[in-house]
């Protein structure tokens, strides 16, 4: 009994972290961190494919910084390199990006409106299960799971109470 309390308060636990990640990748507050999942290998070994990573918008960036660009769609995955290099073009500067497992740059100049942010850090695999929570399917996963959870639990502790009553009244007859 104890060890299926356990489980279930890792299991609540761990639902509510995916939550918690879910809807900061969604909500579009400006200047807010963002969390991008990272789905392919060019950036190993830095971020490993399936990670997640934490960015935020910065003033300025330079080289060396590891950037998200480009646009976030439902069709579109916006994309995670490192800055190799940067040329001013007017009074804009332009970035020159590459992943870290690419044996060349990026063919594409990513111009600074297109950042979304600089990566602070990055959580392993958490990549796999927030694309998967994004997904309809996923998403009712994250809410029919919990909520079956709570329901049984509550189910039980009634189902405890009204035996615990039911045994109480039984006991006063017999007096």
């Amino acid at each position: 009994m104890k060890t299926l309390k356990i489980i279930y308060y890792i299991v609540v636990g761990f639902l509510c972290l995916i939550a918690v990640l879910l809807i900061i990748s969604v909500l579009p507050i400006t200047g807010n961190f963002k969390i991008m999942a990272v789905l392919s290998g060019s950036m190993e070994p830095t971020i490993h494919t399936g990670s997640v990573v934490v960015v935020k918008p910065a003033s300025d960036y330079k080289i060396g910084d590891v950037i998200t660009f480009g646009p976030n769609t439902k069709t579109q995955t916006p994309t995670t390199h490192r800055i190799n290099d940067i040329k001013v073009q007017g009074d804009q500067a332009v970035y020159i990006t590459k992943g870290d497992a690419n044996d060349s740059s990026d063919p594409r100049e990513i111009a600074k409106k297109d950042v979304i942010g600089k990566m602070m850090f990055s959580l392993p695999v958490m990549g796999y299960v927030v694309d998967f929570v994004r997904k309809p399917i996923g998403f009712a996963i994250l809410i029919i799971v919990p909520a079956v959870v709570i329901i049984y639990d509550e189910l039980r502790k009634i189902y405890a109470e009204l035996k615990n009553k039911q045994k109480k009244q039984n006991e006063q007859k017999d007096n």
